[in-house]
């Protein structure tokens, strides 16, 4: 079966797609046998699942200060949005594993079912503890239902139908995305913001039913015993994956706040990590526990002298990418709920211009790389001009401070969504064309991690610097909330801080321009056009 046409869609879609070969296997020869409204009804069913995962993604980028006045935890702010990003980073290629050896439409349901669970335990959380193991929850039960929305997919459709449905997946993930701090915010300014999490429990009556009665039940191990099954995965390296990402998200949140940064739990936590990382290094060259061919990380890939040094650079700067596009959409709408009072709903629609230009730039730049025969059509430049745009636009976020009007602070938004547009999509399209078609769809799994990793620890690093240096002024924060002097607020130290993370994007863009130096001076032959955050 020629999958070129599938391929080139599988970029649309978010960053989640580890295990793209599953959908590979799957699709084999796979006819649509669900037609008519209930095709409708289950294609509204599996997107929607797709639209929540994105929408839990952002949901409380502007609802994270009420929340945390609420519990009066200020110092485990960072945690809101950490602790789903992590757990979806630590678990989705055990999912890309499962799925391939497990029965894909039980595996899906239960993954719908834990995502909903989650969302019940963020509404009706009674401390920020069981918020926020609500929120990890949510992110192992929303990355398993993407990986089968991807999956399912792709085993539904024709081979000639495809890659429409496939790339409807990453036009959801990018509504979701957008919307997701301003369902948040009006929420929170209408009703409570227990309602940003209880607004995903109604779509499970659809889904569910959808799943259970309508979606065909193909295994792609029929016959095969569970032990036979999971000998086709690699469970050594996943869990070593879960415990390394786990312990390194817990080392860079704990520091400063419940522990010193000398001390001897800190320092244990990076051992144990920076060990850990170590041990998967081991286990994945020597295929320890696992055979070759079912290692979790696609060792093939970064190991081949033809496309290691582009895969390998792709996967680094569309992390940068990924830091450049999340730490604005978080920190955007508190600087201005901070300094401006502004309710949750209004800060949420001051990233408009961030959101809108970024989305612009990735569009045009997908269209110019695939048929320009002029200069831009090489990438390597539009990743020179991104990392220094991303550096340029950080520092003037950085520079920002309680006086700075605002359509200054729009401008300068501007600015960082066009350098982050350049930086954070095109990788996917640049792995795949270096390497050999038998190995497009590991290339994009790696760029995927990259961007998926990039994303996680851009959070915790940006949180952990804002919330250190704040939670001492509680009470500044406590005041400014509330929308109670806002003008002397602005002059406050605390306003540094929210500032602050801003480093971060001015590390990952120059971190871009350098190595875009080492970048080959070649087209690529495909389109790159991508939605996804």
């Amino acid at each position: 079966m020629n999958t070129d046409a599938l391929r080139e869609k599988l970029r649309l879609a978010p960053s989640t797609i580890e295990h793209v070969a599953t959908i590979s296997r799957l699709a084999n020869g796979s006819p649509r046998t669900v037609t008519g409204p209930r095709w409708v009804l289950l294609m509204f069913s599996v997107l929607s699942s797709t639209f929540l995962f994105a929408l839990d993604n952002t949901v409380v980028a502007a609802a994270q200060p009420h929340i945390v006045l609420h519990f009066q935890a200020v110092d485990r702010m960072a945690w809101l949005s950490v602790a789903f990003a992590a757990a979806a980073l630590s678990t989705n290629l055990i999912f890309g594993q499962l799925y391939a050896c497990m029965p894909p439409k039980w595996l899906y349901i239960l993954s719908v079912v834990v995502f909903e669970a989650g969302s019940a335990l963020c509404g009706a959380a009674w401390d920020m503890t069981s918020l926020i193991v609500g929120r990890a929850v949510c992110g192992v039960g929303g990355i398993g239902m993407y990986v089968g929305v991807m999956a399912l997919l792709a085993a539904m459709t024709t081979v000639e139908e495809r890659p429409a449905y496939i790339g409807s997946i990453g036009m959801t993930w990018g509504l979701g995305t957008i919307l997701g701090p301003v369902m948040g915010g009006a929420f929170t300014d209408s009703s409570t913001w227990r309602w940003a999490f209880y607004i995903n429990l109604p779509f499970a009556a659809v889904i569910l039913p959808a799943a259970v009665f309508i979606l065909p039940a193909a295994d792609p191990k029929a016959g095969c015993s569970p032990r036979a099954r999971l000998a086709e995965t690699d469970m050594i390296g996943g869990f070593l994956v879960l415990g390394a990402t786990s312990t390194l998200v817990m080392a860079i949140n704990f520091g400063g706040l419940l522990f010193d940064w000398n001390s001897a739990a800190e320092i244990a936590l990076f051992s144990v990590s920076g060990a850990l990382y170590l041990c998967l290094g081991c286990q994945q060259a020597f295929s320890l526990g696992t055979a070759p061919q079912h290692r979790i990380l696609c060792w093939d890939v970064l190991t081949a002298k033809e496309s290691r040094r582009t895969v390998g650079l792709m996967i680094l700067v569309t992390g940068a990418g990924g830091c450049g596009i999340f730490v604005p959409v978080y920190f955007i709408p508190l600087f201005f709920q901070f300094t401006r009072g502004d309710s949750a709903m209004d800060a949420s629609l001051r990233l408009l211009p961030f959101i809108g230009v970024m989305i612009a730039t990735v569009v045009f730049q997908g269209v110019l790389l695939s048929r320009s025969r002029t200069i831009l059509g090489l990438y390597m430049p539009w990743y020179t001009v991104g990392g220094c745009l991303t550096t340029v636009g950080g520092a003037l976020m950085y520079l920002v401070d309680g006086g700075t009007p605002d359509a200054s602070i729009y401008g300068f938004s501007v600015v960082l969504g066009a350098g982050v547009g350049m930086i954070g999509q095109a990788g996917f399209g640049v792995a795949q064309a270096c390497v050999d078609k038998t190995q497009t769809a590991k290339a994009v799994a790696l760029v995927a991690l990259g961007q998926t990793g990039g994303i996680t620890m851009a959070l915790a690093v940006a949180n952990t610097v804002f919330v250190h240096e704040a939670a001492r002024r509680l009470r500044g924060i406590h005041a400014a909330v509330g929308g109670v002097a806002t003008e002397v607020f602005g002059r406050l130290p605390v306003l540094e801080s929210m500032t602050l993370p801003y480093i971060v994007i001015m590390a990952a863009g120059g971190a871009t321009a350098v190595l875009s130096v080492a970048m080959r001076r070649e087209r690529i032959a495909t389109s790159i056009l991508a939605i996804s955050p």
